[in-house]
């Protein structure tokens, strides 16, 4: 029986002559930083400080000692090697790598001594690729698309540069003999009721000679197959078998898998994975409307609820099973049923796949591609061609995985970023996302979906970037118009867009010790990387807010507001849509660091008022009050399996709390469906002085003072608005903060990391009505004090 053995422990690393203690899964940032070599390149400006590191050649280093198994050949493994390196053991040269998303496998049978990697520099390589294939664009100036590293450790604009090397996946021996499972390919599908799972199996043999079978185990199911020459298949039918749906949609069935390689009936190796039995499409065809873009799971068409996810750590082996669990588990917190895995990060590993695979989380995944015109020479080619296959072999199992992705802007940017002039015809990825990536899907993983890019109009026939035509990123309004504009379009399905807003005020205080903190501090633009990011968030918070001058607090509060604004603005909008708006994926869900981002959950994990908001536009439910037209339209959006019926109340009001116009209307939506009202124009608010709040008492989900849910219309920017200032009661008790509005009070917020820096509130914005009560609850705040909570409220305030 194939031995394995972890080979993570007793590394050291060379440092200017010296050894230093290694962490393997690492890298040399993480091993300097533990040596104290380095400071904490998160904290103020010590990010400058430490691009040397980036630079430099660096070799890890232990024994591999001699283990007498019996076995006829022993390998040595490598789940994940940052980047280019080569391996030497006893001063024999194993290999030399280049790829940071592939594992290696070297034959070491009868060797033994001084085992070591070095890496030299990815700068150096880059230029070296970069002056044989020659000069290609790309969105920022670093060399990320000359060899096969996570893109955004050169840095991004929302990450810090800081380029990484170490191996920075587990490493271990393996001792096996006459045969071992090389590859097993899970092919599950789901037939007239039926699960079928088709495993077709590469092995690595010692003996040719030796006669092998396969075992399949599967929903108490077991089926034999032959293994002929170094290939087999067994196909195992499960009868009325339990489907697995996404989150919303029913349960997350999962079946475990066992599959073992037999000499006679001595087993040599076993694969064990879990694997959920459900069909997935793509409905990509024309309509009226253009052409869609549509997720089917199960013969259900889902309006996708989605998130973008970046790498949730700059260093990534930080990234543990508990971290994932615990952010996905907030995306699914949420409301998020689809998590888009960007193409600037890595392939995730395992955890992250087994969290959505258990909490219903469909999966987007990207090809790590991004931004940049990717030369299609070697070295490159075949390094491409080679991770997509171990990586889509690799995911298959993961009922979660619903859809692979070529690239991530590239297509865009050729045809729109001056790319194909500068190109002159030269090579720029083309190649992999229209030819070799949809192969080597269609060949290995041929029950899921293939889209070249995103955004991507499905052809050359269209703008890539065509709002009728596939997928959409809708960045024009934050880089240069108004959030209001999002209404102005109804994109088939919006893949990006997003709005910034700093961290959490404890993230920050983190982060940037001692600084006295203002929008323009040093420590504030340093952790602002996006381009004229501070001109863009002012910019967009002036055509809504009266700008407070010096007030960083306020400064802060209105900027996370207008975040949760911009966003809500399209999620309404486009939900309201459905179903020729099939989707959003929020720019973002997570952060690598602490900085200013379009992120919903800040570097230190702390949930920004985004967040919350989210839950109300991502529930199963949903109020919005649309502009159509000449009028007003109350949309009830109803993702639930179950009809939605009830009354609706509509109340005109005035900034005093005087309700100048008051209606019921009748709802009755179907499941799955969206309904509409036309509001009475007699009830639609006039001038400043005037909003209109539409409740659906009782329906499920986060609401505004009370239960039911909440929609709010104000006709004029929030600075027009003469709003009264604003009196409320505060009680305290263990684990919560009540609050009871005496005035219109817009956008209460409790900032709960003020009260203590682990501290963390239920909710998020709230608006209440005079008279109407709100209770929040409070995590992690051991001495509840009612003035500190009134401290740490914010609202809406009369203009200063």
């Amino acid at each position: 029986m194939l031995e394995a053995s972890p080979l993570d422990d007793g590394w050291n690393l060379r440092h200017e002559g010296t050894s230093l203690p290694a962490g393997v899964p690492g890298c040399v940032h993480t091993d300097l930083l533990a040596a104290g070599v380095i400071p904490d390149p998160f904290l103020g400006r010590a990010e400058n400080e430490v691009t040397w590191v980036g630079r430099r050649e660096w070799t890890y280093e232990r024994e591999l000692p001699a283990v007498p198994s019996g076995h006829e050949q022993t390998d040595l493994v490598f789940d994940g090697l940052d980047t280019v390196a080569e391996i030497t053991l006893a001063g024999q040269l194993l290999g030399r790598v280049r790829n940071m998303h592939r594992s290696y496998r070297f034959d070491v049978t009868g060797l033994e001594g001084p085992l070591s990697v070095r890496f030299v520099s990815a700068y150096a390589e880059a230029e070296a690729v970069r002056g044989r294939v020659g000069e290609r664009p790309a969105a920022y100036t670093e060399p990320y698309q000359y060899l096969r590293k996570m893109a955004c450790s050169f840095g991004w604009d929302w990450g810090p540069t800081l380029v990484t090397a170490g191996i920075w996946r587990p490493v271990r021996v393996e001792r096996w003999s006459t045969a071992r499972l090389a590859r097993v390919r899970p092919l599950v599908t789901v037939e007239r009721g039926t699960g079928v799972v088709e495993l077709r199996v590469d092995v690595e043999r010692t003996r040719v000679e030796a006669g092998l079978t396969l075992q399949a185990r599967v929903g108490g199911r077991t089926v034999r197959g032959e293994v002929t020459g170094t290939g087999g298949a067994v196909r195992v039918e499960v009868p009325d078998a339990e489907l697995w749906w996404p989150r919303g949609y029913g349960e997350q069935r999962l079946y475990e898998v066992e599959l073992t390689l037999l000499h006679g009936s001595s087993p040599l190796d076993v694969w064990r994975r879990r694997v959920g039995f459900r069909s997935v499409g793509l409905d990509t065809s024309a309509d009226a409307h253009g052409s869609g873009f549509t997720l089917v799971v199960n013969g259900e068409r889902l309006f996708a609820r989605g998130v973008n996810w970046i790498p949730d750590d700059v260093f990534l082996s930080r990234v543990t099973r508990e971290r994932y669990r615990r952010r996905l588990r907030q995306a699914a917190d949420a409301g998020v049923d689809l998590v888009r895995v960007w193409g600037g990060g890595v392939y995730e590993s395992e955890d992250f796949y087994d969290a959505c695979d258990e909490l219903g989380l469909l999966v987007w995944q990207d090809f790590p591609f991004a931004c940049a015109a990717y030369p299609e020479e070697q070295p490159l080619r075949g390094e491409v061609e080679a991770e997509a296959r171990e990586n889509v072999v690799r995911l298959m199992p993961h009922p979660s995985l619903v859809l692979w992705n070529g690239n991530n802007e590239n297509l865009w940017g050729f045809r729109d970023w001056g790319w194909e002039e500068r190109l002159g015809g030269d090579s720029w990825g083309e190649g992999y996302y229209l030819g070799v990536l949809p192969r080597v899907v269609g060949e290995l993983d041929p029950t899921r979906p293939y889209t070249a890019g995103s955004p991507w109009s499905g052809s050359w026939r269209h703008h890539p970037n065509d709002p009728a035509h596939g997928t959409h990123h809708s960045w024009e309004v934050w880089n240069r118009r108004d959030y209001a504009e999002y209404r102005s379009e109804v994109p088939r399905f919006v893949a990006e867009f997003g709005w910034q807003a700093p961290p959490a005020h404890a993230t920050l205080r983190r982060a940037l010790p001692g600084e006295e903190l203002s929008a323009d501090s040093p420590g504030m633009l340093h952790h602002q990387k996006a381009q004229d990011g501070n001109g863009k968030l002012a910019r967009g918070l002036a055509r809504h807010f009266a700008v407070p001058d010096g007030d960083f607090d306020r400064w802060h509060y209105l900027t996370q507001v207008n975040q949760a604004r911009a966003v809500a603005t399209g999620i309404e909008h486009w939900r309201s849509r459905w179903p020729v708006c099939a989707g959003t994926i929020v720019w973002q869900l997570n952060d690598c660091w602490p900085v200013t981002s379009w992120a919903a959950i800040d570097g230190d994990g702390r949930e920004k008022p985004l967040y919350h908001e989210l839950r109300r536009l991502y529930a199963d439910r949903l109020l919005t009050l649309q502009p159509r037209g000449e009028g007003l339209v109350l949309a009830a959006v109803n993702q639930s399996g179950q009809p939605w019926s009830g009354t609706l109340s509509l109340r005109r009001v005035s900034v005093e709390g005087e309700v100048i116009g008051a209606a019921s209307v009748e709802l009755a939506v179907g499941a799955r469906l969206v309904g509409e009202v036309r509001v009475p124009p007699e009830l639609e608010p006039a001038g400043a002085k005037e909003f209109l709040v539409a409740d659906a008492s009782g329906a499920a989900g986060p609401a505004g003072g009370g239960g039911g849910l909440r929609a709010v219309y104000c006709p004029v920017p929030d600075r027009e608005i003469p709003y009264p200032q604003p009196r409320f009661e505060v009680a305290v008790a263990p684990g919560s903060v009540t609050v009871t509005a005496r005035t219109l009070v817009r956008d209460l917020l409790l900032q709960a990391d003020r009260l203590d820096p682990g501290a963390r509130a239920d909710r998020g914005l709230v608006t209440l009505l005079p008279g109407e009560r709100v209770t929040i609850g409070v995590e992690g705040w051991e001495t509840p004090d009612a003035a500190a909570a009134r401290a740490a409220l914010y609202c809406q305030e009369p203009a200063r």
